[in-house]
């Protein structure tokens, strides 16, 4: 079945032109990229189903989203940006999930805004509940000191030949495609400040507080072989959310297209049950007043 795309792909908010995706009819689910990616991420991970209204943004300086103000370059200021796309689409509550970062802003958005989250998907979560661990985080500062220093093209070639990337390839070869990725982005030299802020950010602290500042269902996806996602990150999760189901997904080094399916598969089933539940608020809100004569 063809879904409907909405025609327009920007938003203007805080004086940022933000690219975004709608389309499709129904349950609204707004999935959130990773740090370096963009919409396409979560566009292609989409299950193809019917009754869901799939959203997405690009992050400032990610994608067709320019930088703006660097300071703001916060996951308090990402989860904002999300949720003014929200009030510009008139969405009152919608299941917000996410990817790598997406997943850290879509817990900042449930754990400060409960009231706009119907469920919530995280799917191979980067950040615990400080700030990105030291050795991950000391990578993305040196992607973003070559960026800085050399510029994309210089400085991809100087990263691969680096003993960093070679062992990382060696053992995850997808993770290190995906760092190999940051300095793909046409505009990666002028945004490099993302590398050095974000992971050094603290999106989710204090997980004692999650139980009670999120309380929705949720799906928790995490994968093994995976040095900057974890399986581990995703059990912390699942210990301090409430109503959290843990999936295992197959991860990317070992086969990119079972990872896609796994990942569609489970939000898929997630998804569903959340249909029926707002199906049935909808079906609650506008009952069927007509009455048939005897």
């Amino acid at each position: 079945m063809a879904m409907a795309v909405r025609k327009l792909p920007y938003l203007n908010h805080d004086g940022i032109a933000f690219h975004y995706f709608d389309q499709g009819e129904g349950l609204p689910f707004v999935f959130l990229h990773g740090l370096g990616g963009s919409l396409k991420q979560t566009a292609e991970l989409l299950p193809r189903s019917s009754g869901i209204r799939f959203l997405s943004i690009d992050f400032r300086g990610h994608g067709d989203t320019p930088l703006g103000v660097k300071r703001k370059i916060r996951f308090r200021v990402f989860a904002r940006d999300v949720i003014a796309l929200m009030d510009h689409l008139n969405i009152g509550k919608a299941v917000i999930g996410g990817i790598s970062m997406g997943s850290a802003v879509a817990l900042n958005i449930a754990r400060r805004f409960p009231e706009r989250v119907s469920g919530l998907i995280i799917s191979r979560p980067a950040w615990l509940d400080g700030s990105m661990p030291t050795e991950n985080r000391q990578m993305y500062l040196y992607v973003a000191k070559l960026l800085a220093e050399c510029g994309a093209k210089w400085g991809k070639e100087v990263f691969e030949q680096s003993g960093v990337y070679q062992q990382l390839a060696a053992a995850y070869p997808a993770a290190a495609r995906s760092i190999l990725g940051c300095f793909e982005h046409e505009f990666a030299k002028n945004t490099f400040v993302k590398y050095l802020y974000l992971p050094a950010d603290i999106p989710n602290p204090s997980p004692e507080t999650w139980s009670s500042q999120t309380r929705v269902p949720t799906l928790i996806l995490a994968n093994r072989q995976d040095p900057v996602h974890a399986y581990a990150y995703g059990e912390y999760y699942s210990n301090y959310l409430p109503h959290a189901e843990l999936k295992e997904i197959t991860s990317k080094s070992v086969s990119e297209e079972r990872y896609k399916s796994d990942t569609q598969k489970h939000v898929e089933v997630f998804l569903y049950r959340q249909l029926q539940d707002f199906s049935s608020r909808l079906n609650q809100m506008n009952p069927n007043k007509e009455s048939k004569e005897d």
